[in-house]
Parts: C-alpha cells; sequence; structure tokens
C-alpha cells in the first residue's frame, strides 16, 4: 500500500459534548478489521493532562469484551486480540507496546505536550536515542485524531503543517500522517467544512431519541452580578451553599487556582465535610489526579464518583462539591447535578455546560453564572467575555446543547477567547530538530512548546516539580552530570511524577524550602534532558528567579514541599512519596531483586563512600520496552543477532514497503552488532572466556560511571561489504549504512567527537567514515523524508529491543 491509497479521512468533525466523540477510535477498529487500508496507529490527543487515563479505561473495556471473545466482536480479534494500548501519562505512562510491533494496529492516547513534541523530534522527558523512533510512529501510518481541537488551535495548526510537510517529500510504500479534528464548539463561520462531518438537526441525526434527550439536556440558566471579578468566592461560595440540603452533585468553575482554594476552605468553615469537597485544578501533581478521578486500576475518590456515570453504591452521600479551574473542562467525563461558575469566554462556557446533566437524565439542573459589573477592560479576554455574556443572556434560561447550537455562528466564534499566536513551522526548524544526535544548544533550533501552544502574552511561564529518592542518593556521591542525563533517559519522568506551577509563585515556595533545607541537592532539567545540579539555596536565589522558567525541579522527597491534595506547599515539611515506580517499573538498591518480567535498564555503580546507609548499587528496571531492557544473563552474539533478523522479518512481512527496502532491512539486521566483535568491547562487556564466544549482551550490572567511548555500531560500519558483495546498489548500501549507525539513536546526524574511534582502523579512516555519517543521514533525508526515515530507522530498533528483552537462548550464569 503506498501513502496515495489510504481512503480520505475527514479532516473535521463537530459533535456537541456528550455525544461519545470518542467513539471514533472504535469506528477506526471496526474499518480496520474490515479490510479498509487505513494507517495502524491511532494517535488520540486531548487538551488536557488531567483524564487521559479516561480516555484509556474505555478503550480497556474494549480489550476485555474483544478478550471475552464475545461473538459480536469476532471479527476485531484477529486485530486486537491482545490489544496494544498506551498512554504518554499517568498509571500507563507509556507501556512500549504501540512500538514493540509497528506491522500491528495500535492506539496511543496522550496529551499535546506528549505527543507534539514527540512528532518534532523533541519528546518530552524521553532521551535522545528514543526521540527518532517515537516522532516516527506517531507520524508514519498513523491517523492522529485531536480531540477539542478549538482549545489548542497552534497544535492543530501544526499537525496540520507537518502534514502538509510530509505530503510534499518523497512518495513512500507506507501511509503518512492523516490528521482529524474533533471539537463540541466549532469557530468555524460556516458550520461545514470541506471534507468535514457534524450532525444535521434537519436529518435524522437528533431524531435518534437518545441523542434528542442529551441534546435537549434541562439546564436552567440564570445570571448573577459580581461584587469584585478579581474575587468571586464570595459570591460562588454563597451560592454552593444554596444547596447544601439538596443532597446533589454541585459543579462550581472558577478561573483562578486561588479562588478554587478559596471556595474550599469557605466551605469547611461553612460546617461542610471535608470528604464532600474536592478540588481538581492543572497544578496538582499527577498521582494525586489520578487518585481523584480513579482509573482502571482503582477507583474513583468516593466524593468525585458521585460526578461520574453510573456512580456506585459507596459513592460520598448528601451533597457533594468538585471545585475546579479550567482543568475540569475537557477531556473529562462528569456530570454535575448543577453547577455554578464564574464568567469566561464562549467555547470555556460551552465546556463548562457540557459538564451538567450531560447525559439529559435530570429535569431540575440549575447553571448559575456570575460576571463583574466593572470590567477590567486592561485584560485581552474582556472583548471576549462581554459577548459571551450577551450571547447568554440570548438564551432566555436554558444552556442545552441544543440552545447553543442555535446561536449564530459568527456572534459565537467572536466570543472566543482571542487565537494565540500561532507560528510558522518551516523547513529549516523541521532539520533542526530533527537533528537528535545533538543534544547542545544549536542556534536555530528553538524549544518546542511555543508551536505547540501558540505564544499567549498573557500566559506565565511554568515550572514542573517532581520528587525521587536518587535525587539524594546521587548528589551526595557527585555522581556526573552526563550519568545523570542518561539516567533520565532510561528512566523518564512520567505525569504522575509531576506537578506544574506558575514559575513566580514556584520561586516563592522554593524559598520557603530554602530557608529550611539550603543545603539540600535538587535537579535543575530543561526539555532537552540536560541536567544541572544545585542547592536549594541556589534555585531560590532571589536575583536569579528566570532560571526556573520552562523547567522542571527535581527534589530530594525529604525536603517536603507538597500538600494532601498534591498541590506545591512551601511551607509542608512531610516527607514526599516518591511516584516514579509503576507497575512497569522499579528500582531497587544493591541486590534486591525486582518483580518478574522486569528487566534491567540502568545502574550506577557508587563511589566507596564508608557510608553504612549509602547503597553499593542502584539500579532501575522496566517491564517490556519502555527502555533499552537487558538480560541478566550473558547472550551470545550469533543468537542476539538471528533474534533481531527473526523480529525483523515478523515485522515486515506485515507491511508493504516493497522487496528492495526489506532487503536493505534485513541487511542491517545482519550486519547490525558486527562492531561488538572488537576485543575493547567483549572486555567492556567482562567476556573472559577463552573458549572464543562473542556476546551481544553481558547480564551484568555495570557501572555507568565509567564512559563507553567506543561505539559498537561505529565499529559496525566498518564491517558492512561492498554494495557488489551484497548485490545491492549504492544507494541501497547507503541506506543499510545509515540504518546501522543509527540503531541507537546517533547519526542524526553524527557520532559525537569522543565517540569517533574503532581500534580496528586508522585515525584518518575513522574520521573518513565520521564525514560519511553526516552526509549519508542529509542525502537520505531528502530522498525518505525527515520522518519517512526515521520511520525505517525505528523498524530496525524495535526489532534490536524486542530482541534485546526477549533472547531466545542465554548463556549459563558461571560461577
Amino acid at each position: 500500500m503506498d501513502s496515495g491509497s489510504v481512503p480520505d479521512i475527514p479532516k473535521s468533525c463537530c459533535l456537541p459534548t456528550g455525544l461519545g466523540k470518542t467513539s471514533v477510535i472504535a469506528v477506526w477498529m471496526l474499518a480496520l478489521a474490515d479490510g479498509a487500508p487505513l494507517p495502524k496507529r491511532m494517535v488520540y490527543v486531548v487538551n488536557r493532562r488531567t483524564v487521559v487515563d479516561q480516555t484509556t479505561n474505555e478503550l480497556l473495556k474494549y480489550a476485555d469484551a474483544i478478550s471475552k471473545k464475545k461473538e459480536s466482536l469476532s471479527s476485531l480479534r484477529p486485530l486486537f486480540d491482545p490489544m496494544s494500548i498506551s498512554t504518554l501519562r499517568g498509571q500507563f505512562a507509556d507501556n512500549g507496546q504501540w512500538w514493540e510491533n509497528p506491522a500491528r494496529p495500535a492506539i496511543i492516547c496522550g496529551t499535546v505536550d506528549m505527543i507534539g513534541s514527540r512528532l518534532l523530534f523533541s519528546g518530552y522527558r524521553i532521551g535522545f536515542k528514543s526521540r527518532p523512533l517515537h516522532a516516527a510512529f506517531l507520524s508514519q501510518d498513523a491517523i492522529l485524531v485531536h480531540d477539542e481541537a478549538h482549545l489548542e488551535p497552534a497544535f492543530q495548526r501544526l499537525v496540520e503543517q507537518i502534514q502538509d510537510h510530509q505530503s510534499r517529500e518523497p512518495v513512500v510504500p507506507w501511509p503518512k500522517l492523516q490528521v482529524m479534528e474533533l471539537t463540541a464548539t466549532n469557530k468555524s463561520k460556516s458550520p461545514f467544512e470541506l471534507n468535514s462531518v457534524s450532525p444535521d438537526s434537519n436529518t435524522n441525526d437528533y431524531k435518534n431519541p437518545i441523542v434528542a434527550k442529551r441534546m435537549n439536556a434541562a439546564k436552567a440558566l440564570q445570571l448573577h452580578t459580581l461584587s469584585d471579578e478579581k474575587k468571586p468566592q464570595k459570591e460562588l461560595t454563597a451560592k454552593s451553599m444554596d444547596f447544601v440540603t439538596s443532597k446533589t452533585a454541585v459543579l462550581v468553575f472558577a478561573t483562578s487556582v486561588e479562588s478554587v482554594l478559596d471556595i474550599a476552605n469557605g466551605l469547611l468553615k461553612a460546617g461542610v465535610p471535608p470528604e464532600n469537597v474536592k478540588t481538581l485544578t492543572g497544578t496538582m501533581r499527577g498521582y494525586e489526579r489520578d487518585l481523584l478521578a480513579g482509573d482502571v486500576a482503582k477507583p474513583a475518590n468516593k466524593t468525585f464518583a458521585r460526578f461520574i456515570p453510573k456512580p456506585p453504591a459507596d459513592a460520598t452521600s448528601g451533597t457533594v462539591y468538585l471545585i475546579c479551574t479550567s482543568a475540569g473542562e475537557v477531556g473529562i467525563n462528569i456530570s454535575a447535578d448543577h453547577l455554578i461558575c464564574d464568567l469566561s469566554t464562549y467555547e470555556s462556557m460551552a465546556q463548562r455546560f457540557g459538564r451538567v446533566n450531560r447525559f439529559g437524565d435530570k429535569l431540575d439542573s440549575q447553571v448559575h453564572v456570575f460576571y463583574p459589573t466593572q470590567w477590567d477592560e486592561t485584560h485581552p479576554l474582556t472583548p471576549a467575555r462581554k459577548k459571551t455574556l450577551k450571547l447568554l443572556q440570548s438564551l432566555d434560561g436554558t444552556a442545552s446543547p441544543k440552545a447553543l447550537g442555535d446561536l449564530p455562528v459568527s456572534e459565537k466564534a467572536d466570543a472566543f477567547a482571542p487565537h494565540p499566536e500561532i507560528l510558522p513551522a518551516t523547513e529549516i526548524l523541521f532539520d533542526a530538530w530533527a537533528l537528535t544526535t545533538v543534544r547542545q544548544k544549536l542556534p536555530g533550533r528553538p524549544e518546542v512548546e511555543p508551536w505547540l501552544h501558540g505564544v499567549v502574552p498573557y500566559e506565565l511561564p511554568q515550572t514542573k516539580f517532581a520528587w525521587r529518592e536518587e535525587v539524594q542518593f546521587l548528589s551526595a556521591q557527585g555522581i556526573p552530570n552526563e550519568i545523570l542525563i542518561e539516567l533520565l533517559d532510561a528512566y523518564p519522568l512520567t505525569q504522575r511524577e509531576l506537578l506544574s506551577e506558575p514559575s513566580y509563585r514556584a520561586h516563592k515556595h522554593l524559598q520557603l524550602l530554602a530557608s529550611r533545607h539550603g543545603d539540600a541537592a535538587a535537579w535543575l532539567v530543561d526539555d532537552f534532558g540536560r541536567v544541572e545540579v544545585l542547592s536549594l539555596k541556589e534555585l531560590a536565589d532571589k536575583d536569579n528567579k528566570e532560571q526556573i522558567e520552562r523547567m522542571t525541579v527535581l527534589l530530594d522527597p525529604l525536603v517536603g514541599g507538597l500538600s494532601e491534595a498534591g498541590l506545591l506547599d512551601g511551607n509542608s515539611e512531610s516527607p514526599v512519596s516518591d511516584q516514579s515506580e509503576t507497575l512497569d517499573r522499579c528500582r531497587r538498591k544493591d541486590d534486591d531483586d525486582p518483580p518478574d518480567g522486569m528487566h534491567e535498564i540502568f545502574a550506577v555503580v557508587m563511589p566507596d563512600s564508608g557510608d553504612e546507609d549509602m547503597p553499593e548499587v542502584m539500579r532501575w528496571f522496566a517491564r517490556r520496552n519502555t527502555g533499552e531492557a537487558r538480560s541478566r544473563k550473558p547472550v551470545l552474539l550469533e543468537k542476539h543477532v538471528r533474534d533481531v533478523e527473526n523480529r525483523l522479518s515478523e515485522i515486515i512481512e506485515n507491511l508493504t514497503l516493497g522487496e528492495r527496502l526489506n532487503t536493505c532491512l534485513r541487511l542491517a539486521a545482519k550486519y547490525h552488532d558486527h562492531g561488538k566483535a572488537r576485543a575493547v568491547f567483549q572486555t567492556m562487556l567482562g567476556n573472559r572466556s577463552n573458549s572464543g564466544e562473542l556476546w551481544a549482551k553481558s547480564g551484568r550490572t555495570g557501572s555507568y560511571l565509567i564512559s563507553e567511548t567506543y561505539r559498537h555500531e561505529f565499529g559496525s560500519l566498518h564491517e558492512l561489504p561492498s554494495a557488489e558483495e551484497l548485490q545491492i546498489s549504492e544507494d541501497e548500501r547507503d541506506l543499510v549504512m545509515h540504518l546501522i549507525a543509527a540503531h541507537h539513536g546517533r547519526a542524526r546526524p553524527c557520532f559525537p567527537r569522543h565517540e569517533i574511534f574503532d581500534p580496528h582502523a586508522t585515525d584518518k579512516a575513522n574520521e573518513e567514515m565520521a564525514l560519511t555519517v553526516a552526509q549519508r543521514f542529509g542525502r537520505l533525508q531528502q530522498r525518505y523524508g525527515r520522518w519517512g526515515l526515521a520511520y525505517l530507522e525505528s523498524l530496525l530498533r524495535a526489532a534490536d529491543w524486542w530482541a534485546s528483552a526477549n533472547p531466545s537462548s542465554k548463556l549459563e550464569e558461571r560461577s
């Protein structure tokens, strides 16, 4: 199948909230099972990180139904049993299923940040070695569905630009990226654009009884004035108390985190039991946020459960309150009995209204909106909010989806928040971001965040925080920054560990922590994964506040700094739980064994400090291919190569790359590890066998304090036979050479200077080889495209990683 044979996929799908936009995934599954020539990967992107897991839960229900052999789902079983589901955040943080076998269908759910940064070869919190693979498999043979696309216009424009650039790159024999936006709030001046789908109230779409019930759901709208726009909490709290005896679920929205916390405290002071009041903000740590909303592994908090469809019998009784910032507006499947909120822009209000009486089951739901009588005319959102108020006043007291849908399209569009400044993504930028081997700052290679969200002048810089035990151990031992970088590459930060806070507030919290723990170590990490070790006193320097902007701060859990609700709190002295371990990964000290099925992915041997409390070795493990897993026993080189060849054959036999590319990939698999036969590499593995057997993997715990200057893939380049001997063309040998060079993430475009070394070649030959690596990368990118070349590299890498984690035969451990 070539890229031109993929059927036309609608560019846009507009459905009101509550009508099941996520069912597009089920439609894709059914079409794929029916033989439709669709892309093999579904990439589902949601705006908020709050509830990516909720989408995953729905998919796991699909998987459960398929695995139970339901007859009605029999057609899905060959492709989706087992079903490959991965999410790039939360408890399910990248289990690796989606790239283990790129020939099988897979579903990947993630946020704009997680998916967008990876599409641009700049994946947040993944190492440089993984970035090409993620960019490739998310953008080739993939359909990207952007849910609530109107909330992230910059990202929508970016993925459209990527799709456009790919369409102008050379034709390849696999599908390129397809993009479809999903939205409940179309800003279009016309409700039906070219190549889009949307329900039509003039047809049978709205005659369906379920659709009609939801579209006409009772939502009695009342508008109230605020005495002070900057302090809405007084009126919102008072109105919330009007429902205190109603035994209903009341949803409250406020614009600022401070207002949310003040409303919660006001309710508690008024006598509402603490268990009946919960808050949800975008500044919560992922772990606490997940505890609130629940996931497939654990039920939702009993108070939060009152807001989900079909709440359990043991849900909190009486009137319950969920108080949110915009983090609760989208992507979260909740339905309150009543809604109380301050006024926002139209698209935000439409999302809030969609969270009350979502399914039309109640007849008496109320919506209370508070608006200012005196406006801050300097605020950039004021014109849109005024227009939104005018639209709400025209609704005649009903906020049903049908009533909103009947409002004039152009007036709704004018009431949206102003679009951020959307930056153009140019050929030069794509080229610069694709240079993943170069980790230093490059002129002309900016951080990708402004291209994901646009430039919004009134939005404040953010700082992320996480807590890990190794911050204390490794910093105390003076482990070099280069090793810390490699560790975070292998064992990356996940969303469940992280919280985000405006940098100006974050700095105040750091000052409080530094007043108690000024000498404690902290790691300052940028989006390229570079690490700097500083003291808390240095981080809290009042004359250098900007150093933490758009950075991640890793703290020692013993310094505290986290409230019970999962918010950054410099006054909190309680040790913080380290949430870096999940079902799929863990760390161990010394010789403690990991759970079954996990492979060692990184280890650090500590210098002898004489400290009895200091471990001699720290080791990190992962299940599946979440990193470059290593067997704990030595693996023979010839058997590993055979495993890679066999796995690659399984993959490409189920793709339609054509014989020419299949041959190149098979040759690359055959010769990719020939450089491991070098004595220097065998010595590094600890192979002291006199039998002449060669190892591919040592199986031992290595010391990453010893720098590896010899790269076996560079040595393998010297071993590849000529094109004539291989019976291929010079262009094909060019590709084989690059696939070998890049199979551990190097050669994009070059090897680092200190890795240009092969003891079996002269210095001149090594220099010449290094030069051809960079030249070859440029040629092949022109031939296959940026993402296309990364895709070919990643087919071999997926096979290599799988074979490393699943060796067919191991040497017996020696006594």
